[in-house]
């Protein structure tokens, strides 16, 4: 068996504060019937891309409590684009703000979680949909810069 390391909080005391901001996508794959009952706001528990919109900013905000390690970062600004297309919804989520670190685990939280929350308002009628493709699209600020990912 390997050495067991400790784990620990990265240090980001020296950093520099800088603006950062971080750019997320997911979607959510669904039958075209249940599609149809987003998009017409027919799903028994109410309007799901409001719901998954709200969702998605509040985990933003919380991923520090979630993930373990994360900093608690000085958010400023919260973005969730959910869209319906054709029999999935796509979810993108920028988080910015700044500081000595970036938001990308902010942006995937509220991908995750949004699509978590499709996903529960839509399963009493499809339990076969799927959450899928969550990843880091786009990062900037700090030492690194821009970096595009997609």
């Amino acid at each position: 068996m390997p050495a067991r390391k400790d784990i620990k909080m990265v240090d980001v005391s020296s950093k520099a504060v800088t603006l950062r901001e971080a750019t997320a996508r997911g979607r959510v794959t669904m039958k075209e019937e249940t599609a149809g009952m987003v998009k017409q706001g027919k799903v028994p528990k109410g309007d799901v891309l409001a719901a998954a919109k709200v969702a998605g900013i509040m985990a933003a905000k919380e991923t520090y409590r979630l993930i373990p390690l994360c900093h608690p970062l000085p958010i400023e600004d919260v973005s969730l684009d959910l869209r319906l297309e054709g029999t999935a919804v796509e979810i993108t989520a920028t988080v910015k703000g700044e500081g000595k670190t970036g938001f990308e685990m902010e942006a995937l939280t509220a991908v995750a979680v949004a699509a978590l929350t499709i996903y529960d308002m839509c399963k009493g009628v499809d339990a076969a949909m799927r959450i899928e493709n969550i990843r880091l699209v786009k990062k900037s600020g700090g030492k690194s810069g821009t970096v595009v990912l997609e």
